[in-house]
């Protein structure tokens, strides 16, 4: 079975607070924050929609109006942009579980608001499909994991380790913050509503069909002000 772009969802986690950009941000929303000319969120869209993307699916939470407004507002052609609002903040997994009655296709890409990475995401469909992955997560290799958190593979790509932040320090792959999944995938997350796909759901999925994507270019978030700087040297 081959992916289309078009019948695949996209669901952007876009209800970031954004406490350390807040002296720079005018308290917008992270994924908000203008990165030139666009919101950061913009980007992200922009790149997928280049590759044939077309229906994306928002989690807002924080200032989520201003978020909505703006593509309600926007309008861009041929594309679908819908919203999944958080009334209180549920973290990484709780905002996919909330989202899930938008998501339609199998599998989804998920993807994290305030970071972006270059990708070929044609190619990690094909991956994904080949490795009959139930969730594939996006890697990238830096020479310090120790802020973002190590993840180690076998010589076939398959999940061993998820380390969490300040646990590792070295050279390693990293979380890219962009995944697909499978709908199977939802039924083993957590019971609670609140829940993150980073520290809870992944590190206990070694056992499933989990599987790490190395073929990425560079890699930039917006996570802090000299990390936003870097954004907007790099993508102007």
């Amino acid at each position: 079975m081959r992916y289309s772009p078009k019948s695949i969802d996209v669901f952007l986690l876009g209800g970031g607070f954004g406490r350390r950009l807040k002296k720079i941000s005018g308290g917008l929303p992270k994924p908000m924050v203008k990165v030139g000319s666009k919101p950061f969120l913009d980007i992200i869209i922009s790149y997928l929609a280049g590759f044939g993307f077309r229906n994306f699916i928002i989690g807002t939470g924080y200032k989520a109006d201003i978020v909505e407004s703006y593509y309600r507002n926007r309008k861009i052609p041929g594309l679908s942009v819908l919203f999944s609002r958080e009334k209180r903040p549920l973290d990484t997994g709780g905002a996919v579980k909330n989202a899930v009655g938008l998501i339609r296709s199998n599998p989804f890409l998920v993807l994290n608001g305030d970071s972006f990475c270059k990708f070929n995401p044609l190619d990690f469909l094909r991956f994904h499909r080949q490795k009959k992955a139930l969730i594939s997560i996006l890697l990238k290799k830096i020479t310090d994991a120790g802020e973002y958190g190590a993840i180690r593979i076998d010589r076939n790509s398959r999940l061993l380790e998820f380390t969490e932040k300040n646990k590792f320090a070295g050279s390693s792959f990293v979380n890219a913050g962009v995944y697909l999944m499978d709908k199977e995938a939802i039924k083993l997350f957590p019971l609670k509503r609140k829940f993150s796909l980073e520290r809870e759901f992944f590190p206990r999925m070694t056992s499933k069909r989990v599987y790490g994507y190395k073929k990425s270019g560079f890699f930039v978030d917006i996570g802090t002000p000299e990390r936003l700087k870097s954004a907007r040297r790099i993508l102007r």
